[in-house]
């Protein structure tokens, strides 16, 4: 479980599990709702492949590194693609669903605290719902 519960002076809060890669990794869907931080340089995150049994799983990835210091790559499956934007970045910062197509933040723009979410809301295909700073498609 990756979100907690607890609570402070008669008061619920909620608390989300972090996890730091520090090295080129594939995320298990079990890390679903797991805030992921990086902060090492050209890293690979591989994505699990999509299918009907784990559809809405979400994932969060935050570059924690020095500004311009991190290039970010989320890797789908050979099978599965992204697809949106994110708003207030560039133009470059939208995926057209192109299978096995990564999205990276890019290291000459990337700043500490830019993140993606991203869910598997159908088949082959994870949608960006939200982030920040300048992502781009592979190309």
């Amino acid at each position: 479980m990756s979100t907690f519960n607890y609570l402070s002076n008669d008061v619920e809060r909620n608390q989300v599990s972090q996890k730091t890669l520090t090295a080129s990794v594939s995320v298990p869907a079990g890390d679903a709702g797991i805030d992921h931080n990086i902060a090492t340089d050209a890293l690979v995150v591989s994505l699990p492949k999509i299918h009907s049994e784990n559809l809405g799983l979400t994932f969060l990835f935050r570059n924690s590194g020095a500004d311009g210091n991190n290039i970010i790559t989320l890797s789908p499956h050979s099978t599965d693609g992204f697809n949106g934007s994110i708003a207030n970045a560039s133009a470059d910062s939208v995926a057209s669903g192109v299978v096995n197509k990564d999205w990276i933040n890019t290291k000459a723009t990337a700043n500490k605290g830019d993140y993606v979410v991203i869910r598997a809301v159908a088949l082959t295909q994870w949608y960006i719902i939200g982030g920040v700073g300048i992502w781009a498609s592979e190309s």
